[in-house]
């Protein structure tokens, strides 16, 4: 299936009724308790209102989320799922990063899951393994990419969400000369950098019918359109903060949350964390319009599965954990995750009750473009997003030339992808 059309596909506005409640646990009368790791510590509350729907309509069944920290996340994962002591049910990274546990056979796989039927096929494609196909998690949230921008900035400036690159230019020069950081990006964290290329680089390097052509061998990272994709990306940094080479992810977030930026490059995870450190916020979303010479003259939103629940291959409780993945994939689960945490929900028919949720969800199903280095190069080592992280470091610290930085991706990638017949 093309990649053209995004996470979503043609099924895009798909509205499938999936079962409310799952079926019993199917251990029998004897109480159950299910534990489900993650990496979302600041979430627990969250999940347990979530799972809390499930208990209620599953009497003796016990859900208990347990979190770790994300960064130590995977390695301690890794050692669970061979473990009788592990997860029962895992949250599982997505796309390249899923690789190691489906090849160490920690995971079950999910095709006989019928309540998978009705998610798109490149949805799924974040669940599965590359090398036997099959499907391992249940997909919980889709990300889209987009310049978040302060309302009131905006307003009492007179300005307006960009529809063209020099609207957006000249937005930016305005808040400038009144003094205001146009953008709050982060340098130093540099798992954040493929973000903010995708979100200003993608109309200029073609999103997925470029990504097309770099799946089947027609085209690289070495190439001119994806090369100038980093120039476009960083002709940005004129309008980042003073000093911003040695600005963390953190310090960024907080410049836009005090009102001292008027923009944050980012996930649209982030609204949630913005909001809660500062209520008052009111926010809005766009995208970046092509650039001079983009070979695409829409504006195109980057996105990508965010992840999957998956079974333990070691859970003592494998029919009971399968209960509850099945419901995972239902629209009861899917509207709760949306609704308590402020996502956009995987399973297809949800659709966000937040304002901005529901916009970004139908700009990206309009206008879809990938996340290239995470999604679709991740599937050997090194990853193009690792190699991508530290060369837009160095591109950006004038340490390395856009050339450059697309030569070091394209090398380690050359070790271990090969294009598709």
């Amino acid at each position: 299936m093309t990649r053209k059309y995004g996470v979503w596909g043609a099924a895009a506005m798909l509205t499938v009724t999936l079962a409310g409640c799952a079926p019993s646990s199917g251990d029998g009368d004897d109480a159950v308790n299910l534990k489900v790791w993650g990496w979302r510590q600041e979430d627990v509350a969250a999940y347990n209102k979530i799972f809390q729907i499930y208990e209620d309509a599953n009497p003796g069944v016990t859900v208990e989320y347990v979190p770790y920290k994300n960064t130590e996340y995977d390695t301690i994962l890794k050692t669970g799922l061979t473990d009788d002591n592990g997860p029962d049910v895992a949250q599982l990274r997505s796309y390249g990063l899923l690789q190691p546990l489906v090849a160490a056979g920690g995971l079950v796989p999910l095709d006989d899951v019928k309540e998978l039927g009705g998610f798109p096929e490149p949805v799924l494609d974040g669940a599965r393994g590359e090398s036997d196909e099959k499907v391992y998690g249940v997909p919980f949230a889709l990300q889209t990419l987009h310049v978040i921008y302060n309302q009131k900035l905006f307003a009492d400036n007179g300005i307006t969400a960009p529809t063209t690159w020099a609207d957006m230019i000249a937005a930016f020069d305005k808040l400038k000369a009144a003094k205001v950081i146009p953008l709050a990006s982060t340098v130093t964290d540099t798992w954040m950098l493929p973000i903010q290329h995708e979100i200003f680089g993608a109309t200029t390097y073609g999103g997925h019918d470029y990504l097309d052509k770099m799946l089947t061998g027609g085209a690289k990272f070495t190439d001119a359109p994806w090369v100038t994709s980093l120039e476009t990306w960083k002709s940005t940094d004129k309008y980042w903060a003073p000093q911003s080479s040695g600005m963390s992810y953190a310090d960024a977030q907080a410049l836009f949350t005090s009102g001292r930026a008027a923009m944050f490059p980012g996930g649209i995870w982030e609204l949630a964390v913005f909001q809660k450190a500062n209520p008052d916020l009111k926010m809005g979303i766009f995208n970046v319009p092509p650039a001079p010479g983009a070979p695409v003259d829409k504006t195109l939103v980057p996105g990508y599965v965010d992840g999957s629940f998956g079974v333990s291959a070691k859970s003592a409780k494998r029919e009971a954990a399968l209960d509850l993945v099945r419901w995972m994939a239902s629209e009861e689960f899917g509207r709760a995750y949306s609704d308590e945490l402020r996502q956009i929900s995987a399973v297809p028919g949800v659709q966000p009750k937040d304002e901005l949720l529901a916009q970004a969800l139908k700009a990206y199903q309009e206008n879809p473009s990938p996340y290239v280095t995470y999604a679709y190069f991740s599937g050997g080592t090194p990853t193009a997003w690792d190699l991508a992280s530290a060369a837009f470091s160095d591109y950006l610290l004038g340490r390395r030339t856009a050339a450059d930085a697309a030569g070091h991706i394209q090398r380690g990638v050359d070790q271990w992808f090969r294009p598709k017949n």
